[in-house]
């Protein structure tokens, strides 16, 4: 017995030096189980090396003189719509991953060998070396051969077999992408930084950037992290806490790619993306990605806006169930809808917003996002080039688009419309009669007296950006505190305490039935407060002067006045917000389309209509019979609308 305990000793320290010789100036750091290592798990003694390897006993013929007990796990490998082509197989036993795989699948015991038995160690494994069976949330490897090309893979990667890691330290194992491809397992602190076994220093996105190239372009194809280079996430230099855990750097261009995404463990396995910390649990994986640097947490210096404070108002729908964003999915969200930030944003190529540039153009901060045609509704433009076209993945052709009154708010009906109230290429495009100028320029015969030189910052006062030939989608529809526009949140429609997503209040008028009294008339209203901060047109104000000098003025229509400060009724009565459709009764001139649940056909049987050239309109409204002649007189349904004999309107 003694002689067999001698003789087990002796082999354990011949393998130790045998492969210390070998391995010449590694320094295995955790992987060195000895007293003092610093590894979570630990063996008395120094038995270096022999936890792997057995120079004479190990596993022999595939392996290099393994000893740690191989797992014959069956794995749940890495899958993405994105690459389904690739596909991944089983590490094959005893090759490569599957070394590694022998402890940090976690299913065999550290210091189960296969020439000495059972080592005895205290401790246990930290969480995240503990891959599990589920690989599906860590990078893919031993994929199937031969390996298949992408845009964002280098060239050099599948056609030589080689990385473009200048260094060559990143490389592929036997034409494939093995744990051994980015870890050495033998010297812990290549990289200083990280400490994670790296094969070289992976600052700024460097390992990352062997096998994936931002700057390839591949003919007819698109390739997914095109912009990566110059966007905001390689280069910002905003100081990221330690709580964060988005990475081993101090900024976050050093954390570049693994400020999103994570190698093994991610919680949103799928393009391997990171949970928030702190925890968002009811928001899905793709917007949970983004919140760890952008809900306003004490995360980065200088912070970043608060996104996640804004999900609280009424505001894009985040997924919910089955409807999750899938990088793969169309760009018409048909029977998909959600608006997660990776749905308007890039977030490899997006930028800082520094200068609020003119309409329609896209902002840097939407860089590189998909978008669609509004020419026919369905072309998919990749790159958008102006933001209503990124807005068009939903808000044009796209089916199954639906109103919940509870979250967005009261919806006209208007009569002149293309069929699909919600598409509104038909409301700006460039067949209808008159818009407000997102997909085409301002052009009108009619007098302009309202327009502002500028819109009015969110006091009501100050002058914000001119007023040009166009306007986008998100200078009406926006965070009602937004910095574009004087207040301290971020830009853009993702959440406003006012219905509709709107950047200030607007009111519209409702009746219990078309051409009775409206049931909640505005009282009070002034021409000076009638667009003062939260005034009921504060949102109107914003381009035009609603005083008496403006649209309260008879330059454009002597009834305005008596309309909106004496009857108490809102712009949406007789006005659409977007753009009237080339189709119905009305002409639509100066954006009068009426809404066909406030008002409806008078006594005369007359459809509901608008005279431009004598600005009388032919319809019934709060309980009186509008006339083509200009006449009001009152109806059957008058109820207690205003009394008195017939009136001209002009």
């Amino acid at each position: 017995m003694k002689s067999r305990l001698l003789l087990a000793c002796a082999t354990i320290l011949l393998a130790q030096g045998v492969m210390m010789a070998q391995v010449s100036g590694d320094v295995l750091g955790m992987h060195d189980l000895s007293p003092g290592s610093g590894s979570p798990v630990l063996a008395p003694g120094n038995l270096g090396c022999t936890f792997c390897h057995a120079p004479h006993s190990g596993i022999g013929g595939i392996t290099p003189l393994w000893n740690q007990t191989l797992s014959k796990q069956t794995y749940m490998p890495y899958a993405s719509s994105t690459s389904p082509q690739q596909g991944n197989t089983q590490p094959p036993l005893g090759r490569s991953s599957s070394l590694c795989l022998s402890c940090h699948d976690g299913t065999v015991a550290v210091g189960q060998s296969a020439a000495y038995g059972r080592i005895p160690t205290t401790g246990n494994m930290n969480n995240i070396d503990v891959l599990g069976t589920n690989l599906s949330g860590s990078h893919p490897f031993s994929v199937v051969l031969p390996m298949k090309d992408s845009p964002d893979l280098v060239a050099s990667l599948v056609s030589q077999g080689k990385t473009a890691d200048p260094l060559q330290k990143v490389k592929l194992k036997s034409g494939n992408i093995e744990c051994t491809s980015c870890h050495n397992p033998h010297v812990q602190g290549i990289d200083t930084v990280a400490q994670n076994f790296l094969v070289r220093d992976s600052s700024n996105g460097q390992m990352c950037l062997a096998c994936h190239d931002p700057n390839r372009v591949v003919s007819g194809k698109v390739n997914p992290i095109a912009g990566w280079t110059g966007s905001i996430h390689a280069t910002a230099t905003n100081k990221v806490a330690g709580q964060a855990q988005v990475g081993s750097y101090g900024t976050v261009a050093q954390n570049a790619c693994s400020s999103c995404h994570m190698s093994h463990n991610a919680q949103g396995p799928v393009r391997l993306l990171r949970a928030a910390n702190p925890p968002a649990p009811t928001v899905d994986p793709t917007t949970q990605d983004c919140l760890t640097c952008h809900s306003g947490e004490l995360n980065l210096s200088p912070s970043s806006p608060n996104i996640y404070a804004e999900f609280v108002k009424p505001g894009h729908p985040l997924p919910a169930g089955n409807n999750v964003h899938d990088a793969a999915e169309t760009a018409v969200l048909s029977n998909n809808r959600h608006a997660t930030c990776a749905d308007c944003h890039n977030p490899h190529s997006a930028n800082q917003v520094s200068s609020f540039t003119i309409p329609p153009a896209i902002r840097v901060s939407q860089a590189g996002v998909a978008g669609v045609s509004a020419a026919d509704g369905v072309t998919v433009l990749t790159p958008a080039v102006n933001q209503y076209e990124n807005c068009l993945r939903c808000h044009g052709t796209s089916a199954g688009k639906g109103t919940n009154p509870a979250t967005f708010g009261y919806l006209p009906a208007y009569p002149n419309s293309a069929g699909d109230p919600l598409n509104v290429i038909s409301q700006f495009g460039s067949t209808t009669l008159s818009s407000h100028p997102v997909m085409r320029d301002f052009s009108s015969s009619f007098s302009q007296p309202s327009i502002r030189k500028f819109m009015v910052n969110l006091d009501g006062i100050t002058n914000g950006r001119p007023i040009g030939s166009r306007i986008l989608c998100t200078d009406c529809h926006n965070s009602d505190d937004n910095r574009e526009f004087g207040g301290p949140g971020p830009n853009g429609p993702h959440g406003s305490k006012w219905m509709h997503i709107l950047e200030r209040r607007y009111e519209f008028s409702q009746a219990p039935a078309p051409g009775q009294n409206i049931t909640n008339p505005l009282q009070g209203l002034t021409p000076s407060n009638l667009g003062s901060i939260g005034g009921p047109f504060a949102m109107c104000a914003k381009c035009h002067d609603l005083t008496g000098s403006g649209i309260l003025s008879a330059s454009s229509f002597s009834g305005h006045a008596s309309h909106i400060i004496t009857d108490g009724f809102s712009c949406s009565v007789c006005h659409t917000a977007h753009g009237v459709a080339q189709t119905g009764s009305i002409p639509g001139v100066g954006l009068v389309n009426f809404d066909a649940n406030v008002v409806s056909a008078n006594g005369s049987g007359v459809p509901i209509s608008y005279n431009s050239a004598t600005n009388t309109c032919t319809l019934r409204c709060h309980g009186y019979d509008h006339n083509g002649d200009g006449t009001i007189t009152p109806s059957a349904l008058r109820g207690i609308g205003r009394t008195g004999v017939p009136v001209k309107s002009k």
